[in-house]
């Protein structure tokens, strides 16, 4: 007689203190996790619940068989403010602040068939399904899309975002080969006019984690990148995102101690005579990096330091033997110089028929999404 095939069972968990008895599995989890980033750890959920939870409701499932946690869905429903008026959305915990998100575990696949049967099941408190932040192309592999028509979902595809990427093989010498002779020639210039200056030096900092010893966040590295925010055109933006902005510093500064302890922290600093004069901050894990905020002191523009310290990081990154840096979605033109390809993040939205007005907002995002292509292809081309 064969073995009795074992049903899963999702626990859903609705408040973030009860996602601490979860933690030894999420994090074994993470570990296994394929193309993992900091986004997707338990610290970045809660510090995210804690910071940017105003109408936010957790929709946290744990798929288990056999008493054996199989894979974590981690998602939220979270008001929108849309021209039809407030949409509650079905979506993941990222908020834009990464490129790209999913399931957690090494079996993503039945994590998002079986969540999925379990959102069409439970009663209904969004009115968007809208599962943004998917790499279906280097990771998904429309896992996604077909896990949700399984469920019963009438499903749409579509661009969220495109990003510059950087994929580090071979040498830096290799990489360098392949820039224009124009940039090559330029930053080269830029970099000879900044020794002239003085003493230049980059400060990268990379700790392990506290598991080994290296947990320090080294918070006069981060409040150097803060001080260099706040004197760059990041001081007077209202978009409430730099590192600078009173709405997300505490938000930062817990994230940056956490990154530190999960040794998922990059910090570059671009100096000059012992003055700093140019930052990046990174999230790195597995030797992938995403380009979090960069700055720097605008007596310096002239000279090109935002362009020297990339350039800088980069080679540290060859002979480090990351995989790739994940440059973000912002200026393109300008970061397509460096990238050795643009990649695309997908959405995967669901209209309910049952809220009307949505449909509205269906039509909305398919005329949106038009213009976008025509957009994209143009960056691209």
């Amino acid at each position: 007689m064969g073995r009795q095939r074992a049903n899963p069972v999702v626990t859903e968990i609705n408040c973030v203190e009860q996602l601490e008895s979860y933690r030894l599995a999420w994090n074994s989890l993470h570990q296994q996790t394929v193309g993992r980033t900091f986004f997707q750890t338990l610290d970045w959920l809660e510090a995210f619940c804690r910071h940017e939870g105003r109408g936010l409701v957790l929709r946290v499932l744990v798929i288990t068989i056999r008493n054996q946690p199989i894979g974590i869905l981690p998602l939220i429903v979270i008001p929108e403010w849309t021209r039809i008026g407030r949409v509650r959305v079905l979506t993941y915990p990222l908020h834009e602040w990464g490129t790209f998100f999913g399931p957690i575990g090494p079996n993503p696949t039945a994590t998002l068939m079986i969540g999925m049967r379990h959102i069409r099941e439970t009663e209904r408190n969004w009115d968007l399904l809208d599962l943004r932040w998917v790499d279906r192309d280097q990771h998904d592999h429309l896992r996604t899309i077909g896990a949700m028509k399984c469920a019963g979902f009438s499903v749409r595809e579509a661009t969220w975002k495109r990003a510059a990427f950087v994929d580090v093989r071979g040498t830096w010498e290799d990489y360098w080969k392949t820039r224009s002779p124009k940039m090559r020639q330029n930053i080269g210039r830029q970099w000879r006019r900044l020794q002239e200056l003085g003493d230049v030096r980059t400060i990268r900092y990379r700790p392990a984690g506290a598991a080994r010893g290296e947990g320090d966040p080294r918070w006069e590295l981060y409040d150097t990148c803060v001080e260099l925010a706040r004197r760059s055109w990041q001081g007077s933006s209202k978009t409430g995102t730099t590192l600078n902005h009173a709405h997300v510093s505490a938000f930062f500064r817990e994230a940056h101690e956490l990154a530190a302890k999960n040794g998922m922290l990059d910090v570059n600093l671009l100096t000059v005579s012992g003055r700093p004069v140019a930052f990046a901050y990174n999230y790195c894990c597995d030797g992938r990096i995403v380009g979090l905020r960069t700055g720097y002191d605008p007596a310096f523009k002239k000279h090109g330091v935002g362009n020297s310290l990339l350039m800088m990081t980069l080679r540290d990154s060859f002979l480090r033997s990351d995989h790739q840096l994940d440059l973000g979605i912002d200026c393109l033109p300008i970061k397509k110089r460096w990238a050795t390809r643009l990649a695309d993040s997908y959405r995967y939205t669901h209209y309910p028929i049952s809220v009307p007005r949505v449909q509205l907002l269906r039509l909305k995002h398919l005329a949106n999404s038009q213009h976008t292509s025509k957009a994209v292809n143009a960056a691209g081309s």
